[in-house]
């Protein structure tokens, strides 16, 4: 066997066995729960903006943008901004790799990729931090609630002409919201690509876990994407995602369209 093929074939073995493996998803789960007490993913930044995510899921996105190469993510929830920069610089990484591999110029100031982000709140700050950022060309945003018509109709109006179109939905978490998000928009993902619902681990934190938030047990994205899943037979969890990574704030939330 190819050394490359066979050292891809006993990484997929051990993948695989992570989810025979009780004691290490235990382990894991007890990590995740102590560090979302402690409030971990907040310390992290993606090319200089708070990014509030686990590294392990900036490298899920990463492999996803990688494997299958949008030329447009929409982000629902924009926060500080990191998530946003993290998509723009990925597609940017792919225009360079596009021109490596054609041999041709390209200025890196023009893409015809794009990241799309909605936040109900975009806070002056952070917004004059994206837009003074170097991979601001990339990025267009908008203001209001994800799941208001007119918001929806005006991401589907710029979301017009893109053919491959990857989803993440990461602003209120409540079923009923995160429902109404994947009803407007992962209809947007292109077969083959994914639609990523963070936070689903609500669900599997201790009830009241987040006790300042209207979001609990039984209320939350995971509840809502398996409410989803019911009359949408064209998405399926990659739980492969799940298993690779072990410690994730999305458990379930990797769904590809097929």
């Amino acid at each position: 066997m190819d050394p490359i093929e066979q050292f891809r074939a006993e990484r997929a073995a051990a993948i695989d066995g992570y989810s025979r493996d009780g004691d290490f998803q235990a382990l894991s789960h007890q990590w995740r729960e102590a560090s979302m007490a402690k409030r971990y993913v907040y310390n992290f930044d993606w090319l200089g903006r708070p990014i509030i995510q686990y590294p392990q899921d900036i490298v899920a996105m990463q492999e996803l943008i990688w494997a299958t190469r949008p030329d447009l993510v929409i982000e629902t929830g924009i926060a500080h901004g990191g998530s946003l920069i993290l998509s723009a610089s990925l597609l940017a990484m792919l225009d360079m790799c596009d021109a490596i591999e054609a041999g041709t110029a390209f200025d890196p100031r023009q893409s015809k990729r794009k990241v799309i982000g909605v936040d109900i709140d975009i806070r002056a700050h952070n917004r004059a931090a994206i837009e003074s950022h170097p991979m601001a060309s990339r990025i267009q945003m908008f203001q209001g609630s994800s799941i208001d018509p007119e918001i929806v109709k005006q991401v589907r109006e710029a979301s017009a002409g893109y053919k491959r179109v990857m989803v993440a939905l990461d602003s209120m978490h409540t079923h009923a919201h995160v429902l109404a998000e994947l009803e407007a928009y992962a209809p947007l993902v292109t077969p083959g690509c994914y639609c990523v619902v963070f936070d689903t681990l609500v669900e599997d934190l201790p009830a009241g876990f987040f006790s300042d938030r209207p979001w609990d047990v039984g209320d939350n994205p995971k509840t809502a994407v398996h409410e989803y899943l019911k009359s949408h037979p064209e998405f399926e969890i990659d739980r492969s995602v799940d298993n690779k990574l072990m410690v994730t704030v999305a458990p379930d939330g990797f769904l590809k369209r097929l």
